[in-house]
């Protein structure tokens, strides 16, 4: 069987017509689909109804979109793939499609913030209640609920990468009948199979490392179940989500491209973590590749590599120091995203830690995104920083 990174290179290619085919997926941009005749137009729309993807109408998506959504299901090793405008969408899309009035869900507490900060007042509102579990306490058997209809993880969870026992919580919840949803933003598909290790649904920002170039927003929503891909087609269809042609195209060109950059990526990290580890105005650093991490044995076992993502927390230092910090690096910018070329830093909300059992620090945190900069250029970045901080 060819090498998953062969296969990317190859998924969603444009068919030979008379001969001949372009290497990359021509941008198909429209609003109207044009049908030879009426049976034609019903036959789609029977096909569309029976959860095909095929198209009918603009927002369904032409051969652009049928390409990306073709490399998406190679990565996640999925059945369906449904394209969002963004990442939150894409989120929001699983928790409105499987959750009605009177449902419970179980959130890993280390979860991407907005969906504390947006997405549980909305389902708060619409009769769903929200309760949060640790992977710091194992399986969440005192948090379970008879009402419980999904468990919401991720992992590496954000800012502090804390890895959960992903197979583990899948039959926890399967053998309850709860199905489980994983964020795969940190893996791309690449790096890390949800699917594959139990979990029913896997989502991913596309903005991040599929998208890799900073200059698209847009998620995706996989899984291998056909009754599941089914419901959430349909509520899929109910939001009107759609993507265009252009940000398909930029998408599936930032997979053919994503082994080398991760490669890259990971390298820089790698590198920069080990070195922050030796600052002493350091005293943690987050990086689950790092064999002093405490998920460092959990990511050897279920994960093919890491990314460019390194968290530290800063020797007594409060949220000022830590953004006078930021302020003095030269070569990172300053962004709330990550998975670009470019390198970036933030300083963690302090909020969106205290929410995580997994940290229990009080000094400010700063997330740093390594891009495909050379390491040493950033870590005499860093130093020079610590250097303007410390004087």
């Amino acid at each position: 069987m060819l090498h998953k990174t062969t296969r990317l290179m190859h998924a969603g290619a444009p068919a030979f017509i008379d001969g001949t085919a372009p290497v990359n997926v021509p941008v198909e941009r429209t609003s109207t689909v044009r049908f030879e005749n009426t049976s034609s137009r019903a036959a789609l729309q029977k096909r569309r109804e029976a959860g095909e993807p095929v198209s009918t109408y603009g927002r369904d998506g032409r051969q652009t979109h049928r390409a990306l959504e073709a490399g998406i299901g190679e990565l996640e090793s999925a059945r369906d793939v449904l394209l969002a405008p963004s990442g939150l969408s894409a989120i929001s899309l699983v928790f409105i499609g499987l959750l009605s009035p009177g449902d419970h869900v179980l959130v890993q507490d280390g979860v991407y913030g907005p969906v504390r900060e947006r997405v549980e007042p909305l389902l708060t509102r619409l009769g769903v209640a929200f309760s949060y579990f640790s992977a710091a306490d194992g399986l969440p058997h005192k948090h379970i609920q008879p009402n419980t209809k999904l468990i919401y993880a991720e992992s590496p969870s954000s800012f502090l990468y804390e890895i959960l026992d992903l197979p583990a919580l899948a039959d926890f919840a399967h053998e309850r009948g709860v199905l489980l949803a994983a964020d795969n933003t940190w893996g791309a598909g690449l790096l890390y199979q949800p699917l594959a290790l139990g979990a029913d649904i896997s989502i991913q920002a596309v903005t991040k490392y599929l998208g890799g170039h900073s200059d698209l927003m847009q998620g995706a929503v996989s899984t291998v179940d056909a009754e599941l891909g089914q419901r959430l087609q349909e509520t899929h269809h109910a939001l009107g989500l759609s993507i265009s042609a252009d940000d398909a195209y930029l998408a599936l060109r930032g997979i053919r491209t994503l082994p080398i950059r991760l490669a890259q990526h990971a390298r820089g990290a790698f590198a920069v973590a080990s070195y922050l580890q030796r600052v002493r105005a350091v005293t943690r650093t987050f990086h689950p590749a790092l064999a002093s991490d405490p998920g460092h044995a959990l990511w050897s076992r279920d994960f093919h590599g890491a990314n460019g993502l390194v968290s530290f927390a800063l020797r007594d230092a409060d949220a000022a120091q830590a953004a006078a910090f930021v302020d003095a690096l030269k070569l990172f910018g300053i962004g709330a995203s990550w998975g670009g070329y470019e390198s970036l830093a933030l300083v963690a909300p302090p909020q969106r830690l205290r929410g995580q059992r997994y940290w229990a620090g009080t000094e400010a945190v700063i997330r740093l995104h390594i891009g495909l900069e050379d390491a040493d250029d950033l870590i005499l970045d860093l130093a020079q920083a610590f250097r303007s901080v410390a004087s």
